[in-house]
């Protein structure tokens, strides 16, 4: 069964912009299909050490059948490809971060995967660039839409 899923990227060292092209190469070698992504935002970093880099952050959708834990897996991957070390600083700059946001509407929590992400709700890095995609999703734990969520946000 295919699900649409909606993905978070961020980084805010190196080639971002050139991480976020190999992400979108990697999902649709996954099988990941009708892979839209949103714009580019520079955003000022949120709870970071002082004096690091803004951010681009980006969102994507597409439809997949790859479960859950096996889509982190892959994303995970692809950050430590991006050269993001397994174990890092909380909000330490990053080559690439890539957060699963909504997957379909499963409501999922264990150790190491929330789904929808546990943040994202009250992230206007998140909500705005998922919204200029997919403004309509529904988050599943609450029953807003990306665009009211962004909205509640001012």
């Amino acid at each position: 069964m295919r699900v649409m899923v909606a993905l978070a990227l961020g980084g805010n060292s190196g080639d971002v912009r050139t991480h976020f092209n190999r992400v979108l190469s990697a999902l649709e070698v996954a099988g990941v299909s009708g892979i839209r992504m949103s714009s580019i935002y520079v955003t000022a970093p949120v709870d970071c050490p002082p004096g690091s880099a803004d951010f681009l952050n980006a969102a994507l959708t597409g439809y997949c059948s790859i479960p859950p834990l096996e889509l982190l897996a892959l994303c995970k991957e692809l950050e430590r490809k991006a050269g993001r070390p397994a174990h890092y600083p909380p909000n330490s700059p990053r080559p690439l971060d890539i957060d699963i946001i909504l997957y379909g509407d499963l409501v999922y929590s264990d150790a190491s995967l929330t789904i929808p992400h546990p943040r994202a709700a009250v992230r206007r890095f998140v909500l705005d660039p998922l919204a200029e995609i997919a403004p309509d999703l529904i988050f599943p734990d609450s029953g807003l839409t990306v665009r009211e969520l962004a909205d509640r946000l001012g």
